[in-house]
Formats: C-alpha cells, sequence, structure tokens
C-alpha cells in the first residue's frame, strides 16, 4: 500500500473521531455541562472528556451508551460510532491495543529494544522506566510497574493466548537495572521459554539480513478473528487495522521467525547467557 492510501486513511480516521467528540462537546453544551462536570459524572476525569472532544482519544461504546441517555440524545452518539467505517473502529492509542491484547486469542511479538512488557521481571520493569527521559518521578514509576505486572496476567489465563515472542539478542545483552536484575530476568526468559503455548526465539547478532530493522511491532488476532497490528515511536502509538498495513507485518514477523534461532537453540543460548552472568 502507498504511502499516499495510507495518509488518507489516516486521516480519515482522526476525521471521523473528531465528528463524534465534536457530536459530544455540542450535546454537552446544550445540556449545560461542563468537561469537568461531566467527567466528574462518569468518574473519567475532565481531561479524558477534552481529548475525547478534541478527536485525540476514542469514544468508546459503553461511555457513548451512557452519555447519551445523560444528554438525552435519543442514541446520536451510539448511532455515529455504529456508522463509522471499520478502519476508525479501531483508534490509534496505546490504551485501546491493551483493551485488544486482553481478549486476544493469539499475539505475536518482535522487540528489539527491550524484553517484551509481558515477559518483564518487576526489576527490569523498574530499570526500564527509570531510563525513560524525561525522567518519571518514583510514584509514578511504582504505579507504571504495577500495571505492567498485572497487564501479564494474559499469559496465566485458563485459555491464554497463543503467544510468540521474537527477541533480538542485543536486548538479552544489556544489563539494565544492574547484574541482579539482569539474571533475574533471564530466569524468567528461561522460564517462559519451555511453557506450553508459549514460543519464544532470539534473533542472533551477526546476521546478514534482518527483517526488523524499522523497529518493534505486535501482530494479534481478536477472539471474532480480526487481525490487528501495533506499533510504538518515540513520540506515539498506532493500532493499525487496515488489512494492508497488518498482512506487511505479518510477513515480516513470518521471515523474522526463519531468521532466529529455534526455540531449543533458543534454549541453548539463555542457559549460556546464564553461565556467563
Amino acid at each position: 500500500m502507498s504511502t499516499t492510501t495510507r495518509s488518507r486513511r489516516s486521516r480519515r480516521n482522526a476525521s471521523a473521531m473528531r465528528m463524534v467528540g465534536t457530536l459530544l462537546a455540542l450535546f454537552r453544551e446544550a445540556a449545560g455541562y461542563t468537561q469537568k462536570s461531566l467527567g466528574e459524572i462518569f468518574v473519567v476525569g475532565e481531561q479524558q472528556i477534552a481529548s475525547i472532544e478534541q478527536g485525540r482519544r476514542p469514544l468508546k461504546m459503553d461511555l457513548a451508551e451512557q452519555l447519551d441517555q445523560l444528554l438525552d440524545t435519543k442514541g446520536a452518539l451510539v448511532a455515529a460510532l455504529s456508522e463509522m467505517p471499520e478502519v476508525d473502529l479501531v483508534p490509534l492509542w496505546a490504551e485501546e491495543y491493551l483493551d485488544r491484547e486482553r481478549e486476544a486469542i493469539a499475539i505475536s511479538v518482535y522487540d528489539s529494544l527491550a524484553v517484551p512488557g509481558q515477559l518483564q521481571t518487576e526489576g527490569y520493569a523498574r530499570a526500564v522506566f527509570r531510563s525513560r527521559v524525561p525522567v518519571y518521578d518514583e510514584d509514578h514509576i511504582e504505579q507504571l510497574v504495577a500495571t505492567r505486572m498485572e497487564r501479564q496476567q494474559i499469559l496465566h489465563r485458563k485459555v491464554p493466548p497463543m503467544t510468540s515472542f521474537v527477541i533480538w539478542e542485543a536486548v538479552l545483552r544489556d544489563r539494565l537495572g544492574g547484574r541482579e536484575v539482569y539474571v533475574e530476568q533471564l530466569r524468567k526468559l528461561r522460564e517462559y521459554a519451555g511453557v506450553p503455548g508459549i514460543t519464544l526465539q532470539v534473533l542472533p547478532l551477526g546476521r546478514t539480513s534482518h527483517a526488523g530493522l524499522d523497529g518493534p511491532f505486535v501482530p494479534l488476532e481478536t477472539p471474532e478473528h480480526q487481525r490487528l497490528a501495533y506499533m510504538e515511536t518515540q513520540r506515539g502509538s498506532q493500532l493499525i487495522a487496515d488489512p494492508d498495513g497488518v498482512g506487511i507485518l505479518t510477513q515480516k514477523y513470518a521471515m523474522l521467525r526463519t531468521q532466529a534461532l529455534n526455540t531449543e537453540d533458543t534454549r541453548d543460548l539463555l542457559d549460556r547467557l546464564l553461565g556467563e552472568a
């Protein structure tokens, strides 16, 4: 798919979200509510209402139903969400991805920067958040670590998703947080490398070809068998529903799996790293 086509899709997505946000703002003002007072009613906060009205955050269906009832808008917000094109039903925000991740039946993760969040120890996650520039304060770091640990429960569901991880070896050579954190993280990876339903592969250093040079990404499949993909950059995140875009990343992931060590060799590498630590 061409860059121009992707741009048009992105603009259409943003425009549709702004349209819904504008409707909410009009209905709110007509009913005599401020962003703050409306946020307090639904315990979501003034900033979230503002973000929805500006088209920067998606309005979710359950909140739309409650707003239609409170503002007496006769189902207008629900109708607006229902009539959005399919690509617009997947807003480009990390929290939307996390919602999809919780219910996914299959998740594939490629990471070249850090151990994937689903596999991090508390100490490693803390070291990751402490590396952030500008720095977080310690209270915020602890909140982020707790959220990340809670997120890992998806791997311990009664019926967990089929999960595949490809991690660039450079990630395993870094020692974020120091030796103790490093060893603990290697042990956790080695443990998960033997769990049924989880496939862990390391993409080794020294390759002459590399399908993941554009950075980390996550293809996943929902219970409705919709295929999505998620990517993060320095300044934001993107959840992709467009079949062409998802298809390209799926092909990249398949190639990465052929370029990576197989699961047995990956376990051997983790054992060697633990022996050298």
